[in-house]
């Protein structure tokens, strides 16, 4: 079980299933959400994920068609997306996950899209956009 929440700890929550396909996105989308080069993002279960505290303290933002950020509206850490066309996951972000984490990234996505001044050092597969089998 791995637990997290938000920089001011208004919003909390558990998750209770393994964490899939963690990927580095470089898109500029993701970016600009996460004001960093790359946003590191998880895939569960949303059977899997609860909000235990601070709902009412989640807001989101429409990104794109069919896509929602969602994060804290007091502090502005963002927590996770849903996408329409999958409402059975939810994507969440990384950092803001407390426990340990067993799971690791599987790959950097949109790289082609990265910062200028970013340099991707580590062994993980590139990709232009999303990785295989999604």
């Amino acid at each position: 079980m791995y637990k997290g929440g938000c920089l001011c700890g208004a919003v909390r929550y558990f998750i209770t299933g393994p964490i899939r396909n963690i990927v580095y996105c470089h898109c500029s989308l993701c970016r600009k959400a996460q004001g960093s080069a790359f946003a590191a993002n998880g895939i569960v279960e949303a059977a899997d994920f609860e909000l235990t505290k601070g709902a009412q303290n989640l807001t989101a933002y429409a990104s794109s068609p069919g896509s929602k950020k969602y994060f804290c509206r007091t502090c502005g850490s963002p927590i996770m997306s849903k996408k329409d066309s999958a409402p059975n996951v939810v994507r969440v972000r990384i950092g803001t996950i407390e426990s340990e984490i067993g799971e690791r990234p599987i790959a950097h996505i949109f790289a082609t899209s990265k910062a200028g001044w970013e340099e991707i050092t580590d062994e993980l597969p590139q990709y232009p956009t999303y990785e295989p089998g999604r």
